[in-house]
């Protein structure tokens, strides 16, 4: 029976040893092989204004190429103008995608802040914004200051794919969900809850699909 025992704890212990040393398939290497395809499919769906069929591309592209890859480490800057990485935060990520040119919903941000005021202590809540500084700075003011404001200077990060794949390829605004070991359990586009709709409905539609996110990554982690 010991025998028996300790052989079953050295098969599981090589086993688990050999999971932690499997090789990482990394997001900017998956988005990259599969790209092309995606994007001239995704163009010709949103040409013929074939919305349904362009949301099926997106889904395909997340379940069986993003998921499960690991976010690679980029830089940008806080709004403060000091440079970080996106792996120095420890916990798991919410980020989200974000543009100045992107109108939020009545009830969406005030949803978000209530969620980061629940969540902060468990979750890194990430903005990472695209547009004019003054315009961020605007929006900066309306957010939970819990929500780590990040900024893109297309100057600086013209040349980072996976940037550039935020931002052309997936589009925003949209919501990543990132583990606290930076993989990627999804990734949602945000443009399910229209602008003019009145303040109960999109505070309620926005708040269920923010803890949903959450739900998604505690349970992870």
């Amino acid at each position: 029976m010991g025998k028996i025992l300790l052989a079953l704890f050295i098969f599981t212990s090589l086993a688990s040893y050999a999971q932690d040393f499997e090789p990482k398939t990394y997001f900017s290497d998956a988005i990259e092989k599969n790209i092309r395809k995606y994007r001239v499919n995704a163009k010709r769906a949103y040409i013929k204004n074939d919305l349904e069929r362009a949301q099926f591309l997106f889904d395909s592209l997340i379940n069986h190429v993003v998921k499960n890859t690991y976010i690679d480490n980029f830089k940008v800057r806080k709004f403060s103008g000091r440079k970080i990485e996106l792996h120095e935060f420890e916990k798991p990520i919410y980020l989200i995608t974000y543009a100045t040119w992107c109108t939020p919903g009545i009830g969406e941000i005030p949803a978000l802040n209530d969620v980061v005021d629940a969540y902060s202590d468990e979750i890194d809540f990430v903005m990472l914004f695209w547009g004019p500084k003054k315009k961020v700075r605007k929006l900066k003011n309306k957010m939970n200051n819990k929500i780590k404001i990040l900024y893109v200077d297309e100057k600086e990060n013209k040349n980072d794919f996976v940037i550039r794949c935020m931002k052309h390829t997936l589009g925003f605004p949209a919501s990543f969900f990132i583990s606290s070991d930076k993989k990627v359990l999804d990734v949602r586009r945000n443009f399910l809850h229209h602008y003019s709709e009145e303040y109960t409905k999109s505070y309620n539609a926005n708040y269920q699909t923010f803890t949903s996110g959450v739900s998604l990554l505690l349970n992870k982690d």
